[in-house]
C-alpha cells in the first residue's frame, strides 16, 4: 500500500478555455495542440522545479517546492503560449487558465489531495483566459520577489472552505483573448506578454498624452482666469476636475495599489479641494472622508 502524508506545497492547476467547443470544431487538430501545449508547459514547470502530477482531459495539475518559482513558471508558460497561439486563427486559440495556491495537502503516492488542491483549482476556474489568478498565502510570498503586477479580486468561495479566499489575478499584459485591430488586419501580431523577470514601468504614451492635455486645459484656464480678473479665482473648479480626472486615469493603469482603495482615496482628497475652495468657516467634509476612510480600512483590511 502506498504511504500516506501531509506536506506544505504550491499547487499549480490549469486547464484550457472552451475545450468542448474546439474540440467540437476539431478533435485531431485540438488533441494535437493540447498535446504541443502540455509538452511546453511541461517542459517550463520542470525548469521552475515543478513536477507535473497529474493530468486529465484537458486538465493539468503540478506542484512546486518554490512558491516564486510556481508563478514564475505561469507567467512563463503564458508567455510562451500567447507566441503559440499568435500564429492560430482568433476562434481557434488554445487559452489555458491557471490557479496557483500554497496549502497543506495530503500525499498518497505520486498524488495530493485536499483543500489546499481543490482552492487551486477554484482559483484556476476564476481567471481569465490566458491569464492567471494565485490565492494570498501566494500573494504574501511574491509580491516583493516575483516583478509583475496584482490586482486585489477579493475574497473567492470555495467548497467546504467556510471562509472566502482572498485572491489576486496576476498582470501579465492585455488579455488573451482580445485580438488587436492590428492584428485582424493581419499587418501585425500581438504584443508579448511581460516575462517573470520583468516589470512594467513606463507609463503607456496615451497616458502621457491625456496627462499633457489636461496640464495644458488647466493652464489655459488660469491664465484666462488671471487675464480677466474680477477678483474671483473661479478657474479653481475646472482644475480640481481635471486634477481628478488625471488621477482616475494614473489609477486605472498604475498597479502598484490597490485600485479600489485608491480611487476612495481620490474621491476624499476631490472632497477635501472642494471643501477648501468654498470655505465659510466649517471643514464639513470631515464626515463624507470619515466614512470614506472606514471603508478603506475595511477593505485594507480584507487584503489578508
Amino acid at each position: 500500500m502506498s504511504e500516506t502524508r501531509r506536506k506544505l506545497t504550491t499547487i499549480f492547476c490549469a486547464d484550457v478555455q472552451d475545450y468542448t467547443r474546439l474540440m467540437g470544431a476539431d478533435e485531431e487538430g485540438t488533441l494535437a495542440s493540447l498535446k504541443r501545449c502540455r509538452e511546453a508547459m511541461g517542459r517550463l514547470i520542470e525548469s521552475h522545479g515543478g513536477r507535473v502530477i497529474n493530468t486529465w482531459g484537458d486538465g493539468l495539475i503540478a506542484d512546486f517546492p518554490s512558491v516564486v518559482e510556481a508563478v514564475r513558471a505561469a507567467v512563463d508558460t503564458q508567455n510562451e503560449l500567447a507566441g503559440f497561439n499568435a500564429r492560430r486563427p482568433a476562434d481557434g486559440r488554445m487559452l489555458f487558465r491557471i490557479g496557483i495556491n500554497l496549502g497543506d495537502v495530503i500525499v498518497e503516492g505520486d498524488d495530493i489531495y485536499g483543500d489546499g488542491v481543490n482552492i487551486a483549482a477554484r482559483l484556476q476556474t476564476s481567471a481569465a483566459a490566458g491569464g492567471i489568478v494565485i490565492s494570498s498565502t501566494v500573494y504574501d510570498q511574491v509580491r516583493n520577489k516575483v516583478a509583475v503586477g496584482f490586482e486585489f479580486l477579493g475574497p473567492l468561495m470555495v467548497k467546504n472552505v467556510d471562509e472566502g479566499v482572498p485572491s489576486y489575478a496576476v498582470k501579465i499584459g492585455d488579455a488573451r483573448d482580445e485580438t488587436p485591430s492590428a492584428e485582424r488586419s493581419g499587418s501585425a501580431r500581438p504584443q508579448p506578454v511581460m516575462s517573470a523577470g520583468k516589470a512594467e514601468t513606463t507609463p503607456a504614451p496615451g497616458g502621457r498624452r491625456l496627462y499633457g492635455v489636461l496640464g495644458i486645459v488647466a493652464a489655459v484656464l488660469i491664465g484666462i482666469n488671471l487675464l480677466s480678473w474680477q477678483g474671483v479665482f473661479w478657474a479653481r473648479f475646472p482644475v480640481l476636475a481635471l486634477a481628478v480626472i488625471a488621477a482616475l486615469a494614473w489609477n486605472r493603469d498604475q498597479t502598484q495599489f490597490n485600485r479600489k482603495i485608491t480611487l476612495l482615496a481620490i474621491l476624499a482628497l476631490g472632497l477635501a479641494g472642494i471643501n477648501l475652495f468654498t470655505w465659510t468657516g466649517q471643514f464639513w467634509a470631515v464626515w463624507p472622508i470619515l466614512g470614506i476612510a472606514a471603508v478603506m480600512g475595511v477593505r485594507w483590511s480584507m487584503r489578508r
